[in-house]
Formats: structure tokens, C-alpha cells, sequence
């Protein structure tokens, strides 16, 4: 039950219970307590039980119990009307339960006895006879239908959209979350497969010529399938990478640089003195060095890298600089099926309110900057909880 209807509902079993009142005092004060007075007294007791049981055991009773309930009601209603035409005045709650419960063909046939019932009480009431007594009671049953038909209709399309935006909500999470794996597997499982195959390699060239060397190469390639295995569960886990455990990025850093994968020479150096940021940002950065570096090893051909960290006033930035063989970076984002390591980069960098330019020509080299703040924006770090 949305707030909106459950705010209606509640008003019109308050409208029920003071107009079942009213119509009570009226019927004591105009006839006395004497004769049949008790006895209809005490039938409008039954009435309000009745009907105040139907709205404490709503979600209870079901759509028959429901039913029941209304048919019930009506009838407790109509003879009080029968004997005490007062009690007229409880019609309008009672077109909210027709209206809300019954099929548009019988919500209409229950309006117009209930309409009836009134034009009933207010005929026997008047004196002498007055026809506006009749199209009064037509006029405001008709007002009062559309009214509470087309506040239900309100209610059924808040909840139909509520629903498609929890739909809509739910597919854009599982979109993202297979974004994120999808950056995490290039950025870390992708990567450090290359570099157990280029490990293998060497291996299996040197295993005859020179088998000590072979089983260093074959130790490093354990070294990083280990590595890569726990780089999988953190970020299956949407962990930090396990590199970052120690809270310092120059040393994950300085790591990076230092693994013996084959390839480019790499160098890492720090400009600015470290201070204190946010694990999201590390993390970003971390992920944009992998993947520069990984790219310079598989793609420029590049014989060296250096990763400069710089720590400014109001933000950290990353610079990953190779001598290979660079190029256009407009053509390889627009290249069907190209360019999804610089791309994921960029929405890493996005998500944490930070920013990566790319320069790059062929022959030239590349280099690739990124800026972050020291704290992730709000909005996304919120989103990653």
C-alpha cells in the first residue's frame, strides 16, 4: 500500500466513524432515548464494529473475506437508513469501500443503491417534497465516483511506476556491478595472464639452454598466478586491491614497477610529500597504472616506463610515461571493439570525481595523466557503500 492510499484510506474510515456518530447523536437528540432508539443505537454499534474490524483485518481477510465484509456492511447500513434516515450521511465512505473493491460494473450498481438510499432519506426528511432533494444526492454521488475512481486510478499508476523505476533501478545496478567486473578482469586478471603466458614463454625458450633461468621464470609465473588469484576474490568482494593492504599507493606503486614480468624497464618516483587519501582514489589510480603499464608492455612495444606519483595541495596525480610506439588516440576510440582499457580508465576515474588525458602520437611514445581529488566525490563513494 503506497503512503498516498494509505492516507485516503485512513480518511475515509475517520469521515465513517464521525458521520456514524453524528447521525447517532442525531437520532437521540430528535427522537429521545424511548422506543426503538436502543435498538438502533445499538445496531450502529454492530455497524461501526463491523466496519472497524473490516479495516483493522484488512490485509487478513482476502478478496472474499473483503467482500463479505462490504456486503455485510451495506445491509447494517441500509436498515439503519430503513428506520433512522440520518444515517444517510455515512454514504460517501461507504462509495470509497464499493468503489475500491468491486468491478466497475458493480461499483456502479452499488453507487446507485446507496444513492438511492439517500435520495430515500432525504425525500422522507423534506416537507414538504423538494425535487432538488433527488438531483442533489445524483449530483454529488456521480462527483464523488469520478473523484475516488480517478483517485484510485492515481494510486494503481504511482504503484505500476513505482515498480518499473525499482525494475529500472535493478537492471542499471546490474549493469554497473558488470562494469565493474568487466574493468576489474582487464585491468588485473586479463593483464597478469599475459604476463604468466610471457613468463611461460620464456621458460619453455631457455628450458634446455638454460634450465635455471627456465625455473625462475616458471617460479615468477607462480608467483603471479598467486597473485592474480587474490586479486579475483578481492574484487569479486569489491575490495581494495590486495596491493593497497599495507593503505600506501607508492609502495603498491613501487611494486608494480618492480615485477618482473618481461618487457619495458619500469621506474616509479614520488614528487611531493606523501599525506593521507581516500582508499577509492588509490585504488583508481592503482587500476590506471596497471593498465598503462600493461598496455606498454603488450601494445607500444616500449623498452621503458616511468609512473611518476605527484602529491599537489588539493589533489594526486599520476603520470605513466613510454617510449614505444604510441598512437592516435581519436582512432583507436572510435575503432569498433578497441580502446575499452582507456575507456575503463576514464569511468574509474569519473566515478571518484577525478579526471585522465591521454597523449599519444605514433612514434612518439604515450603518456597517460590522471588527477584525482584527495577524497572521492560524495556521490560515489556513497555508491560504493
Amino acid at each position: 500500500m503506497t503512503r498516498t492510499e494509505r492516507r485516503i484510506r485512513l480518511a475515509m474510515h475517520a469521515g465513517f466513524f464521525l458521520l456514524l456518530a453524528a447521525s447517532a447523536s442525531r437520532l437521540a437528540v430528535r427522537h429521545g432515548l424511548g422506543g426503538a432508539t436502543p435498538a438502533l443505537l445499538a445496531l450502529s454499534g454492530v455497524l461501526g464494529a463491523g466496519y472497524a474490524l473490516g479495516a483493522v483485518r484488512w490485509d487478513a481477510l482476502g478478496r472474499r473475506g473483503r467482500l463479505g465484509w462490504l456486503a455485510a456492511v451495506l445491509v447494517c447500513w441500509l436498515a439503519l437508513v430503513a428506520a433512522a434516515p440520518s444515517f444517510a450521511w455515512c454514504a460517501v465512505p461507504l462509495f470509497f469501500a464499493a468503489l475500491r473493491l468491486l468491478s466497475p460494473r458493480a461499483a456502479v450498481a452499488a453507487v446507485v443503491v446507496i444513492t438511492g438510499a439517500v435520495i430515500f432519506a432525504a425525500v422522507y426528511l423534506a416537507e414538504p417534497f423538494d425535487p432538488s432533494l433527488v438531483l442533489a444526492p445524483i449530483a454529488v454521488a456521480g462527483m464523488a465516483a469520478v473523484i475516488l475512481l480517478e483517485l484510485q486510478r492515481l494510486v494503481d499508476e504511482l504503484v505500476r511506476t513505482r515498480g518499473e523505476l525499482a525494475e529500472t533501478q535493478r537492471a542499471a545496478g546490474v549493469l554497473a556491478e558488470r562494469e565493474r567486473l568487466a574493468r576489474e578482469i582487464h585491468d588485473t586478471l586479463a593483464q597478469g595472464l599475459t604476463s604468466l603466458g610471457i613468463l611461460l614463454q620464456a621458460a619453455d625458450r631457455q628450458w634446455d639452454t638454460a634450465p635455471e633461468e627456465a625455473r625462475r621464470h616458471l617460479r615468477r609465473a607462480a608467483d603471479a598466478a598467486a597473485a592474480n588469484l587474490d586479486e579475483a576474490r578481492h574484487f569479486v568482494r569489491a575490495l581494495a586491491p590486495p596491493a593497497l593492504a599495507s593503505g600506501s599507493l607508492p609502495a603498491a606503486l613501487a611494486e608494480l614497477a618492480g615485477a618482473e614480468a618481461g618487457g619495458p624497464r619500469v621506474r616509479f618516483r614520488t614528487v611531493g610529500d606523501e599525506y593521507p587519501v581516500d582508499v577509492q582514489v588509490q585504488a583508481a589510480l592503482l587500476r590506471v597504472a596497471q593498465g598503462a603499464v600493461a598496455n606498454a608492455r603488450e601494445h607500444a612495444a616500449a623498452t621503458a616506463v616511468t609512473i611518476t606519483l605527484t602529491y599537489l595541495d588539493d589533489a594526486v596525480s599520476l603520470d605513466v610515461a613510454d617510449d614505444g610506439s604510441g598512437f592516435d588516440p581519436a582512432a583507436v576510440a572510435s575503432a569498433p571493439g578497441r580502446g575499452y582499457g582507456l575507456r575503463a580508465m576514464r569511468d574509474r576515474m569519473a566515478e571518484i570525481g577525478g579526471a585522465l588525458a591521454v597523449e599519444s602520437a605514433p612514434g612518439t611514445g604515450t603518456v597517460v595523466a590522471a588527477t584525482a581529488p584527495r577524497r572521492a566525490a560524495p556521490s560515489n563513494s556513497e555508491d560504493r557503500g
